[in-house]
């Protein structure tokens, strides 16, 4: 009777896998969500590749999986992915159901997955990934991800023993999942920018998971990133199998030590969140076998995805595009640091409403006072212009900042926020937006940039 069910159910997916390509809707998790719904354990039942890469964490797993993918792909591998649909179960699901032949057989031997954290509760028990990539974990919204203990725990209560796990051993959460598992970490040593001390509101981890006792930071690079040990027992960083040990900035290239060899891979941005995913994609990658030449080769070819980063010039005008995620303190904070240590004179767009939250809109706005805008407080940022429902709750906290009420603009609508954009003896503009906020942030980048043309034309015309 359960096979008769999972075979209806793959029918019917498939069908409906079929009719929404017809419509040229390719991006869904509905033949996947139908499948589990009348299969409850759906994916358990359809075949699964030979190799299957997870990628999860917080903040870049999105960007991580982009990169495996495209390294696949300019390397002629045949696979499946979840790019286009849902990082949950049924979107998973769906993913499996396009790879499956009629008999529920996959047709691919290779599958990338980015995984939600609080998915893998019921994306786990039915799939064994051969590898696991975890980023980092941090808090983020509290309405979805409750407390990085939470989401910690269900990982661990969930990952398959038999998954290799890929881990930032920065991240002193990420680096204790699943301890009983194979793994192996990757990290960056000390910079010159890291600290002794913690300059950011938000921390997730200062006691001992082991014996409670206060934790001792040998450095801190941001947040909880860095390197520690306990005051009273043994627990510490662990030792990185894969390590940057010098960046070059002014060169684009960065060198990774693994085995007591050097090899240097090229850059693809300057921000250390994206040097973090970099390094996270060459060390899976490295470990499936591949070598330095074919990864960096392909690697320094990439971008950013330009619905995470994106950069234009008008005029000689920087216009930046960056995902800063509303309703996560860590996310806006490592945008907000950026911009500050950016060069030249910037002004800031920031437009960080969860539109996706709208329908069930949480009224805690707490994460407005974990995250770090008194990063926003120096010389070079000379406006910040902030719109949305919440551009009072905004406007509050940048005053709690101590910055200056002549160079803020907070008005409830969005559209006519650029009006108010000051170019002059500007040298760059940051628009940091929402993951659900595209649409917007992409009419405010156009009118930007015909503001900083419109500006030039007049000037010609006065000249004249």
């Amino acid at each position: 009777m359960r096979k008769i069910q999972f075979y209806i159910a793959l029918y019917i997916a498939k069908i409906l896998v079929i009719g929404l390509k017809i419509f040229d809707r390719e991006a869904t998790q509905l033949p996947g969500k139908v499948a589990i719904t009348l299969c409850p354990d759906f994916l358990m039942r359809i075949g699964k590749p030979k190799t299957m890469i997870a990628v999860t964490g917080t903040n870049g797993k999105t960007t991580v999986c982009n990169m495996i993918e495209d390294f696949l792909k300019d390397n002629n591998y045949d696979f499946i992915d979840n790019q286009l649909g849902s990082n949950t179960n049924s979107g998973v699901a769906s993913t499996f159901i396009k790879g499956a032949n009629l008999l529920g057989k996959q047709k691919k031997d290779l599958a990338v997955f980015e995984i939600d954290e609080r998915s893998t509760i019921r994306i786990f028990p039915y799939m064994t990934p051969t590898y696991l990539v975890c980023t980092n974990l941090f808090r983020d919204s509290l309405m979805r991800n409750a407390h990085t203990e939470f989401i910690s725990d269900m990982l661990s209560n969930n990952i398959p023993k038999e998954t290799k796990l890929i881990l930032n051993g920065d991240d002193l959460i990420v680096s204790n999942l699943a301890p009983n598992n194979d793994r192996v970490y990757f990290g960056i040593d000390r910079l010159e920018s890291d600290a002794d001390q913690f300059e950011n509101i938000a921390m997730d981890i200062s006691v001992c998971p082991k014996c409670d006792s206060k934790l001792i930071f040998d450095f801190v690079r941001y947040h909880h990133i860095g390197r520690a040990h306990c005051s009273q027992c043994d627990f510490s960083s662990p030792r990185l199998d894969y390590e940057v040990t010098d960046i070059d900035i002014e060169k684009m290239r960065m060198t990774v030590l693994h085995n007591q060899k050097e090899e240097r891979y090229d850059l693809i941005n300057n921000n250390i969140i994206n040097i973090y995913n970099m390094l996270a994609v060459i060390t899976i990658l490295k470990e499936m076998n591949f070598q330095q030449v074919e990864i960096n080769n392909t690697l320094k070819q990439q971008k950013i995805v330009d619905t995470r980063y994106d950069k234009v010039i008008a005029n000689g005008v920087e216009i930046i595009t960056q995902l800063a995620k509303g309703m996560n303190p860590i996310a806006c904070s490592r945008a907000f640091d950026y911009v500050r240590k950016e060069e030249g004179n910037k002004a800031v767009i920031i437009i960080l409403d969860d539109l996706h939250e709208a329908a069930n809109a949480s009224e805690n706005i707490a994460w407005h006072y974990e995250t770090d805008y008194e990063f926003l407080n120096v010389d070079s940022i000379k406006q910040i212009l902030v719109a949305g429902a919440r551009y009072l709750d905004s406007y509050v906290r940048l005053q709690m900042a101590d910055i200056s009420p002549d160079k803020i603009v907070c008005q409830r609508d969005e559209l006519s926020l650029v009006d108010s954009l000051v170019i002059d003896n500007v040298d760059k503009v940051f628009i940091l937006y929402d993951l659900y906020s595209m649409d917007l942030k992409n009419q405010m980048k156009e009118s930007v940039k015909n503001k900083i043309l419109e500006s030039v034309k007049i000037g010609e015309d006065d000249g004249e």
